[in-house]
């Protein structure tokens, strides 16, 4: 996951994750990665609208976000 996340900020990828916040409720979020430092990164939560730091250790799932035109008939 911890490469993933490096990717996402390398090339500023918008990336849907799926987290598990400490009381073990899951959430769907898309974020932007801000910065990565040992085992936690710091990102912009579109789902709260705010910078937030997550744990990297309870992130569940992390895909990026591909915008595709729709093709018209």
């Amino acid at each position: 996951m911890h490469i993933n996340i490096l990717k996402a900020l390398d090339r500023g990828q918008l990336t849907d994750m799926i987290y598990m916040k400490k009381n073990g409720e899951i959430s769907k979020r898309k974020v932007k990665v801000l910065s990565v430092t040992g085992d936690s990164f710091k990102a912009y939560c579109f789902l709260r609208n705010t910078k937030r730091t997550f744990k990297i250790d309870n992130v569940l799932a992390f895909v990026p976000v591909i915008n595709r035109e729709r093709e018209v008939i």
